[in-house]
């Protein structure tokens, strides 16, 4: 028998081969900052944050890009320390935040007000047309409400409560797009509205209505965490 030259079996190859990001480099998803947001919401609750802690927090919340850079904002938190202790495990392809509703409004013009349900992430787009999105007796059903709003011609006005925290991402081109109030006193455990926009020769306005306030909002959350 020929014992010399038979080849070893080939090496199986090493994992980091596939060139796949760390887990914590990989690009944040809309459930990654929802979820990182619900958390500092419970740790105001429960008075492990202070009201500006917490707004400095949300506003770093929407400007990192990477799941690992969200994490650094609950580390020194139970809720974040429980999930780097637990396995990471895959969400299911059929995991997600809901349906985006959409407001068009083309040479017209188009309102949601009154006692309307605004769904996690909303798209406005008006293109010679008014849209009004007015938030003032809403029922938030999420901690976090996003509006992206495209405005052409147009106006969009987002009117919320002034117990609200309102966050605004956007610019305009030969238009306007303007976000007031964000420096008053919200009420740290009442939902985050943003309004991510873009003005084309249009306008683009979000600010908080005088007299309106959502009194409850504090007694529901402690109500949700007990």
């Amino acid at each position: 028998m020929d014992l010399e030259k038979h080849p070893a079996a080939p090496a199986p190859a090493a994992p980091a081969a596939s060139g796949a990001p760390a887990a914590g480099g990989l690009r944040a998803s809309d459930a990654d900052r929802d979820r990182i947001a619900q958390i500092l919401s419970e740790a105001v609750a429960e008075g492990r944050l202070t009201a500006e802690e917490h707004a400095e927090r949300l506003d770093t919340l929407y400007a990192v890009k990477t799941v690992g850079e969200l994490e650094v904002l609950v580390r020194d938190l139970p809720a974040g320390a429980a999930h780097r202790a637990a396995p990471a495990a895959p969400a299911p392809a059929s995991a997600g935040i809901g349906p985006v509703e959409s407001v068009v409004a083309v040479c017209s013009s188009s309102a949601r007000k009154g006692r309307w349900r605004p769904g996690a992430r909303t798209r406005a787009v008006s293109v010679l047309g008014d849209i009004t999105l007015d938030l003032t007796e809403a029922v938030f059903e999420q901690q976090v409400t996003e509006f992206n709003v495209v405005s052409v011609l147009g106006n969009v006005e987002v009117l919320v409560p002034e117990n609200v925290t309102l966050r605004g991402y956007g610019s305009g081109v030969l238009g306007n797009f303007e976000v007031g109030g964000e420096g008053t006193a919200a009420d740290p455990q009442a939902p985050v509205v943003m309004v991510r926009g873009f003005a084309l020769l249009g306008n683009i306005e979000a600010r908080p209505k005088p007299g309106a306030r959502l009194v409850d909002l504090a007694a529901r959350l402690r109500k949700r965490l007990g």
